[in-house]
């Protein structure tokens, strides 16, 4: 397999899971602005929606959006998902609502909203993220190990770091929790990523 991915985006957790699996995969660099492999491919052409995550299968599929990477992932790797059809519903019911309210949500800080928007964002995100840790069943969102949902979780709790927006202590303990393990660690070196000052101190 080979993901695509960007420093910084949503896929930073299929690359953690792809990482702490420890099977041989491929990855690459994209950037965003100019659709361009840090090869010098065109991303156009792995895929014309021209955003990471990519995931090329070994027989030449590709498997696009967020979403549909972690759970194709947890099917493929289940100690990150479930086995059971209420498991994988509950899945990709945190899936869904991070992509759909909390990632979108960021947009004004990453596409250069207003001050006024981004605190009306912040404001909200905050609450999103209540929402989250309400529904926590322990150290992680279903109780005892980290599934894909944690994972984007964890990867949305990095923008709020980057971008001050409060977040529940659970989940500043999740991003601790999360930001200890080996592979973590090891893919925010590989992406070049800085770790936030919380992380650092546990670390």
């Amino acid at each position: 397999m080979k993901l695509y991915y960007c420093p910084w985006a949503c896929s930073l957790a299929a690359h953690i899971v792809l990482t702490e699996v420890g099977e041989p995969f491929d990855s690459e660099s994209v950037d965003l602005k100019k659709k361009v492999t840090a090869s010098g491919g065109d991303f156009n052409q792995v895929t014309p929606k021209g955003y990471v995550p990519a995931l090329v299968l070994n027989d030449g599929e590709v498997v696009t959006e967020n979403v549909a990477v972690l759970y194709y992932l947890s099917t493929l790797y289940p100690a990150y998902g479930f086995d059971h059809a209420l498991g994988r519903t509950r899945l990709l019911e945190v899936l869904s609502l991070v992509a759909t309210e909390i990632h979108k949500g960021f947009k004004p800080f990453w596409h250069g909203g207003s001050e006024e928007e981004k605190a009306a964002a912040s404001v909200r995100l905050t609450a999103l993220f209540r929402q989250i840790e309400a529904g926590m069943e322990g150290d992680y969102l279903f109780d005892a190990r980290p599934t894909v949902a944690d994972l984007y979780v964890f990867v949305m709790t990095l923008w709020a770091a980057r971008f001050g927006v409060d977040i529940p202590e659970r989940l500043v303990a999740l991003r601790r929790r999360i930001g200890e393990r080996e592979g973590v660690k090891a893919t925010l070196r590989a992406e070049g990523m800085v770790m936030p000052k919380d992380m650092r101190e546990e670390s």
